[in-house]
């Protein structure tokens, strides 16, 4: 059997500012929802353990798909997020894949956590898939291997990009702007020119989605890599 470990942030406001912020769920439900008739093992996991927040404006009636609300009113996928598992507990070799998902919350907790970075290589050089989607690509942004290289060094990338994050009114908020950071890595960095439309950018065994409108690609093109 396949086996998946999930990735949620644990942090619940923008830096020390009262602005909410957390998972954006959709990203975590529509890739999950990928699976749901497959023999694949999920794991859910977050940064510190226990309750995963959600961000209150991914739960907005304009974002809230039938598939998203179905899976918020489903108590025991919801006690997933509510008992998850700290990142530092998980045994990535026991994996095949690992996804990040995203919500603002990632760019605080996810870009220096060396148990994300420690399950990426372990992941990656056991010839798994990584995957992320959003702000989740945040996890990858320091991943570097026993050279010194930065895992998307020369790869192709996608992520949440500048002008998505003015449209969203983050842009002054943020504590970096995520598509100039994995341009930094030295990745190539595709974007859909169509902001908040679904881009999925597979590069080998890296896969990333760019919005909140791509973790059913992610999950799709996962899923085909997996099976």
């Amino acid at each position: 059997m396949a086996k998946i470990m999930i990735v949620n942030t644990s942090t619940d406001y923008f830096g020390n500012t009262e602005e909410p912020t957390g998972l954006w769920l959709s990203e975590l439900v529509h890739f999950y929802d990928a699976f749901k008739h497959t023999n694949v093992d999920i794991d859910m996991f977050n940064i510190t353990g226990g309750n995963t927040p959600i961000d209150p404006v991914s739960l907005n009636p304009l974002m809230f798909d039938n598939t998203t609300k179905a899976y918020y009113k489903n108590e025991s996928f919801m006690d997933l997020l509510r008992y998850s598992q700290p990142i530092r507990e998980a045994q990535p070799e026991k994996y095949d894949a690992i996804y990040f998902t995203g919500g603002h919350g990632v760019m605080y907790d996810f870009p220096e956590n060396k148990y994300i970075q420690s399950a990426v290589n372990k992941i990656y050089e056991n010839g798994g898939i990584v995957a992320a989607v959003c702000h989740g690509i945040a996890a990858l942004l320091n991943v570097k291997d026993a050279g010194g290289t930065y895992l998307i060094q020369n790869k192709k990338i996608t992520g949440f990009s500048n002008i998505e994050e003015v449209l969203a009114q983050r842009d002054t908020i943020v504590p970096f702007h995520l598509q100039n950071e994995i341009k930094k890595r030295g990745a190539i960095y595709r974007y859909g020119r169509v902001p908040f439309t679904s881009t999925l950018v597979v590069d080998g065994r890296v896969i990333t989605g760019q919005n909140p409108q791509s973790p059913s690609q992610v999950g799709e093109a996962v899923r085909k890599q997996l099976l």
